[in-house]
């Protein structure tokens, strides 16, 4: 039996649906946004993801999921994919799947890790490496919508040079303050020596967060549970707190 997501009120069956490959994007050296097209794509939340399959001529399948990074858009899905260096899946969609080339999509999946459109309360976003894809789709959510509670995105990437999305973060919106930390090598005249993301970061991006306040973080899993351990020992309520990650 499918299983059902819960897109507001709508109650949409998961099912596999075929979609094609219209346009590719790099985001940084091994980083790639996927506009695809599904016919009959239901709908879907900021911070959802959806599972890929490929199917060889053998008939072999692989099925990896991936974050959208944008809002709803009519059939249109954007997926940001990171090559993983020798993985079965991630460097073929990455860099080899022809667009006007099909795969098959199941989603949208998760209900958990989402920001409604019209919620009005500030939140905080912690993103390490390509944990900001989800985290991106909810800011551009955010900007479309008539909600104006402010967003904050503490942003963890190794260097400049792995920054996804940096034109579209660094565009100055009043309603979105971007942190970016540098974990192994800081642009010149960065104020922060390079390291992992610390308490005192994140108690300077929660400052004055109402104690209520939604904070989403996706990234790896040791980032994640860091994050978390972190921010529960800064006195933010865990239930406030939700969570994505991967590896």
């Amino acid at each position: 039996m499918a299983r059902a997501a819960q897109l507001g009120r709508l109650s949409v069956a998961v099912v596999w649906r075929r979609a094609r490959l219209v346009e590719r994007r790099p985001q940084n050296a091994t980083a790639r946004t996927l506009i695809l097209t599904v016919p009959g794509w239901p709908g879907h939340l900021p911070g959802q993801h959806v599972d890929v399959r490929l199917t060889a001529d053998d008939g072999y399948q692989a099925v990896r999921s991936y974050s959208l990074a944008a809002p709803v858009d009519g059939n249109r899905l954007e997926l940001g994919v990171q090559a993983v260096p020798d993985g079965e899946v991630s460097p073929y969609l990455a860099d080899g799947l022809p667009v006007g080339a099909e795969v098959e999509v199941r989603g949208p999946l998760g209900n958990w890790f989402v920001w409604r459109p019209g919620r009005t309360e500030p939140v905080l976003l912690v993103a390490g490496g390509s944990g900001a894809v989800p985290l991106t789709a909810m800011v551009r959510a955010h900007r479309q919508s008539l909600a104006r509670g402010p967003f904050r995105l503490l942003y963890s990437v190794r260097g400049a040079e792995d920054v996804w999305y940096r034109e579209e973060l660094a565009d100055g919106h009043p309603d979105l303050a971007v942190r970016l930390l540098y974990t192994r090598k800081a642009p010149p005249g960065s104020a922060r020596a390079p390291g992992r993301v610390t308490a005192a970061d994140l108690a300077e991006a929660s400052d004055g967060l109402p104690p209520a306040a939604p904070v989403y973080v996706c990234g790896p899993t040791g980032f994640v549970e860091t994050v978390g351990d972190l921010l529960t020992g800064l006195g933010r309520d865990p239930a406030t707190i939700r969570t994505e990650r991967f590896g």
